[in-house]
């Protein structure tokens, strides 16, 4: 009687399972699945409704509103390419009107279109904040050369910067401390707002205006003398502000 043969298990380096490795191709596959399933998606959005309730939510906001946030507005998943699209239909709709869909740093927004805004002024004929040559010439300073320290402001301007000129330019919600500079003292350094930017209607700090058209474009007043108490004058820099 011939012995029973032993048949061998595969060894346990032949059966082990190893995790695949991160396909590339197959990821960027699915992107471009995903991407194409929201553009087919797209069709199926009521356009002219879409294009109401931005309209809508545009009209009766206080502030600009991001493609992100506009997004949102839609029951269908739908790309940023898509909202910029129908936003764009939208300025259209509104070429030949009284007011504007524009684009700024922050977003869109209408607003009412500049020449006509001498008319609407009558309606509140309050003057416009005046403020001194110090307080526009530190803003454009910053506007400028950002980001800046105080020192720096004064090394440019010649004179001390007071205290107040930068408080008043943070309460206007046009500058702001963004982090200090890696230098003996910790000196803060000041950069310009995403307000700053909506106030000036521009969309990038590529798109700031020749330096003597910035007071202009904020719609604000212009005082010669600096924005001090009565009887002070500004300090010469190296020397100590209030």
């Amino acid at each position: 009687m011939s012995e029973p043969v032993e048949q061998s298990l595969p060894s346990e380096q032949n059966t082990a399972v190893h995790p695949e490795s991160p396909d590339p191709v197959q990821d960027t596959a699915v992107e471009v699945a995903a991407s194409t399933d929201v553009a087919e998606l797209e069709h199926a959005v009521d356009t002219e409704q879409l294009l109401r309730i931005f309209e809508a939510a545009l009209l009766t906001t206080q502030e600009p509103l991001s493609s992100s946030e506009l997004k949102r507005l839609s029951e269908i998943p739908i790309e940023t390419r898509f909202v910029e699209e129908l936003l764009q239909k939208l300025a259209d709709k509104y070429a030949d009107s009284g007011i504007e869909l524009n684009r700024v740093a922050s977003g869109w927004r209408f607003r009412a279109r500049p020449e006509l805004q001498p008319h609407l002024d009558r309606l509140d004929p309050q003057k416009p904040p005046r403020y001194s040559r110090a307080v526009l010439e530190t803003l454009a300073i910053i506007a400028y050369r950002q980001p800046v320290t105080r020192g720096d402001i004064e090394d440019i301007r010649g004179v001390a910067v007071s205290t107040q000129v930068l408080k008043t330019l943070e309460a206007r919600g046009w500058i702001e401390s963004i982090g200090t500079r890696d230098t003996p003292g910790k000196p803060a350094l000041y950069a310009t707002t995403p307000q700053f930017m909506d106030d000036l209607n521009l969309r990038s700090l590529q798109e700031l205006p020749a330096l003597e058209e910035m007071g202009t474009l904020l719609d604000v007043g212009h005082e010669e003398a600096p924005l001090l108490e009565a009887g002070q004058e500004e300090t010469p820099a190296g020397t100590d502000a209030p």
